[in-house]
C-alpha cells in the first residue's frame, strides 16, 4: 500500500513546490495583496479547483512559502555546523548559509522581507515561533563570542539585529554579475561587522575563510529540482 501511494504523494509534493515557487515570483513582483489567486492560476496553467486542492487561502499559500525559507535555513544550518567548530567560525557557517540561500532565493527573500506583517492569527503565531527560533540562533552565537572574549556591554539585540540588518537587505542592490561572489561577499560582510570599514580591510583572520565548496545555486535549492 505504501508504494503505491509513493509516486502520488511525490507528485502533490512537487505540484504543490511548483505552485510556492511561482506564487513566491509573483508576491515578489506584485505584492501579496495586489496578487490575486486567478494571477497564480493564470501563472502556474492551473483551474481555481486545482489550486484549492493544495491550499485553503491566499494566507495559507504564504505562510507555507514563508515557513519553508524558514525550515530550510534551519535544516542547512544543523546540516553545516559541528559542535566542535569554533564560534567565530560557526558565525561565518551562519552568516553563508543565510547569504548564501537568499542570494539564490531571491524572489523568496524579498516576499519574507515585504511580507513580513502580512499573515495574520495562527498562521502569524506559527511563523513568529520559527522566527524567533531562527534569531535566536545568531543571538546564542554573538552571546558566546561576547563571554570568550570578555566583552562587556554589548546590547545582543541589537548585535543580532544590526547583523540581520546587513543580510537581509541585499537583494535590494546585490547582482551577480557585479558584485563579489558568494564567499568574498560573507568575508567583506563579516570584516564590516566585526571590524568596520576603516580597519576591517587589514585584519587576517582564518575563520573568514569557507572551505565548503557547496555554493552554488543547486547547493541552496529551496524548490528541489524544480527548474
Amino acid at each position: 500500500m505504501a508504494n503505491r501511494g509513493e509516486p502520488s504523494t511525490r507528485h502533490y509534493d512537487e505540484k504543490l513546490q511548483q505552485i510556492l515557487k511561482t506564487s513566491a515570483k509573483i508576491f515578489a513582483e506584485k505584492g501579496f495583496h495586489r496578487t490575486s489567486v486567478r494571477d497564480i492560476a493564470r501563472a502556474t496553467s492551473m483551474s481555481l479547483a486545482g489550486l484549492y486542492y493544495y491550499f485553503r487561502t491566499k494566507e495559507e499559500l504564504l505562510f507555507l512559502i514563508q515557513e519553508q525559507c524558514f525550515l530550510t535555513l534551519v535544516q542547512r544550518w544543523e546540516k553545516a555546523v559541528k559542535p566542535e567548530t569554533d564560534v567565530r567560525s560557526r558565525i561565518r557557517i551562519f552568516a553563508e548559509n543565510h547569504l548564501g540561500f537568499f542570494l539564490h532565493n531571491m524572489y523568496e527573500m524579498k516576499v519574507m522581507a515585504h511580507e513580513d506583517e502580512s499573515l495574520t492569527g495562527e498562521f502569524q503565531e506559527k511563523i513568529l515561533v520559527l522566527k524567533r527560533s531562527y534569531v535566536k540562533i545568531l543571538m546564542d552565537l554573538i552571546e558566546e563570542l561576547e563571554s570568550q572574549e570578555g566583552g562587556k556591554g554589548l546590547d545582543l539585540r541589537a548585535a543580532t539585529f544590526s547583523l540581520f540588518g546587513m543580510m537581509n537587505w541585499i537583494y535590494t542592490w546585490y547582482h551577480p554579475k557585479r558584485d563579489l561572489p558568494l564567499a568574498k561577499f560573507v568575508e567583506q560582510m563579516l570584516r564590516i561587522y566585526f571590524f568596520g570599514v576603516l580597519k576591517g580591510g587589514k585584519v587576517q583572520e582564518p575563520w573568514f575563510t569557507s572551505s565548503s565548496s557547496e555554493t552554488g545555486k543547486e547547493a541552496f535549492s529551496l524548490w528541489q529540482n524544480l527548474p
